[in-house]
């Protein structure tokens, strides 16, 4: 049975903090990972894993990007969600076991393209990988065209604590980089085991191949991604490419890194969004969709106070994570942090222009800004050098957010409330110029950060950005008030 959608904001709300949680565990497991492996395996063994898992790791998110945004939409629009989820089941367990294939023919080919033999084996047994995400994928569309959205955030939780338990495991008991490729393919298996026990697609049902109006989505969402993954990595691309050393690619890298929690915070909401607006316009809450739509680009908007915070306290941040030799990413990172919550905007406002029937809107606003981005990073580049590039990423990210914002406006005549932005851009000043004022170094940075994100949401809130209604609901998405539960899907 699906999930009851009586109370769509806060079940939206309640979802998003769940999914966003889970995945940011991604951070502190991926961390503890790559020191243990960093010391066990050695700079060669830990190279030789690397490049194997980033190979395999683009296969698998380009294959899920080909169906997942039109999967939330079809599934949760289905009158009978069980004959299309067959279907969308076997499509991904073809296309990755193709990826998987593919990979194995290739290996020796890839082995040789850079200068590698040893990465082989590694990367054969890292193919079998691809499948099994492919169809863990598929599970988690379902749960989010359902609208399971703690399940989908359960999955992905099993997957990230289990990863580093697993690999651990098996490095120590001697396996080495096989060991770790194993470990990586049982938290797979472990995130597939849970979504499965959450939704249960018909497995043995003879899927219908065919999927009417399935690709008119998927095509141009799926470019759009692969489009978006582009531009998110062509600054970096281009600032190696005219000339920048292998320590300014270092340096914006690690910036880049420290701008990761709004793009986190895109992969949680983005779906979740999708997925709720499908399902209201399909039961003719036209209306309740719009203010959900409308509430969703307010809450980016607030979102920039805590891109001033992280702006003013940049070089903290900086030497605190990377140590005193990374203090040049701050510069780097006081723009590149605006271009990720810009870019959030942008994952919105597709989900909005996709769940109103025009997937291939977003598309038609990417294709000018890629043109734009590489234009002004050929001319800014060679001059300016990194920080140009950061700059030049932070106004094709606000062209882009604005233009998206102009579609969803002409699309459905909706837009960020006027007074929410000025508020926003107020209190950024503030938070701005405190973080500026009050240094914190080393282990004090912990203490300053949620110190200051306490005063912002007090600017906001005694500036009147939050109605009743909404503290209260976010005091339930925190578990200050139980919030109603969604039934498990079945």
């Amino acid at each position: 049975m699906t999930p009851r959608f009586s109370q769509p904001g806060r079940h939206l709300l309640d979802g998003t903090l769940c999914v966003f949680l889970a995945e940011a565990l991604v951070l502190p497991t991926g961390l503890l990972t790559a020191a243990f492996l960093t010391r066990r395996l050695g700079p060669d063994g830990y190279g030789i894993f690397s490049v194997a898992a980033a190979i395999v790791i683009w296969l698998e998110v380009s294959v899920a990007a080909l169906f997942s945004r039109a999967s939330f939409k079809f599934i949760a629009e289905a009158a009978d969600w069980k004959p299309l989820s067959a279907t969308l089941l076997w499509w991904h367990a073809a296309v990755g076991s193709a990826a998987a294939i593919l990979v194995w023919l290739l290996s020796p080919s890839l082995g040789w393209l850079l200068h590698e033999p040893g990465l082989v084996a590694p990367l054969r047994l890292f193919a079998f990988d691809i499948p099994l995400f492919c169809i863990a994928q598929a599970h988690k569309n379902l749960l989010i065209g359902l609208g399971a959205f703690r399940q989908r955030a359960l999955s992905s939780a099993a997957r990230w604590v289990s990863r580093p338990v697993l690999i651990v495991l098996l490095v120590e008991l001697g396996l080495s980089v096989e060991g770790a490729i194993w470990g990586s393919l049982g938290a797979t298996f472990v995130e597939l085991v849970m979504a499965r026990w959450c939704v249960r697609p018909p497995v043995f049902e003879r899927p219908a191949w065919r999927l009417p109006g399935f690709w008119t989505y998927a095509w141009p969402l799926w470019l759009f991604s692969v489009g978006t993954t582009l531009l998110a990595k062509l600054d970096l691309l281009m600032l190696k490419g005219l000339g920048g050393t292998a320590a300014e690619a270092g340096i914006y890298s690690a910036a880049q890194n420290l701008a990761i929690v709004p793009a986190i915070f895109a992969t949680a909401f983005g779906p979740l969004l999708l997925s709720t607006l499908s399902r209201l316009n399909k039961t003719q809450e036209t209306a309740l969709a719009k203010e959900i739509a409308t509430a969703s680009m307010r809450a980016v908007i607030l979102l920039l106070p805590f891109a001033a915070l992280t702006a003013g306290m940049a070089r903290d941040i900086a030497v605190f994570v990377f140590g005193p030799r990374f203090a040049e990413a701050a510069p780097l990172l006081s723009f590149l942090i605006f271009a990720a919550v810009a870019s959030v905007m942008v994952s919105i406002t597709t989900a909005i222009m996709t769940a109103a029937g025009r997937p291939a809107w977003p598309l038609a606003l990417l294709v000018p800004l890629l043109a734009l981005a590489a234009v002004g990073y050929l001319r800014v580049i060679p001059v300016y050098g990194p920080l140009g590039a950061a700059v030049v990423a932070a106004l094709v990210a606000a062209a882009g957010a604005l233009a998206s914002l102009v579609s969803v406006r002409a699309l459905w005549g909706i837009g960020v409330p006027p007074a929410s932005l000025l508020r926003s851009v107020l209190v950024s000043i503030a938070a701005y110029a405190l973080t500026t004022m009050l240094t914190a170094p080393d282990i004090w940075l912990l203490v300053k950060v949620p110190v200051i994100a306490l005063v912002i949401y007090a600017l906001l809130a005694c500036l009147g950005e939050f109605s009743s209604g909404e503290l209260a609901l976010a005091r339930s998405a925190l578990g200050w008030r139980q919030p109603a539960k969604p039934h498990p899907a079945s």
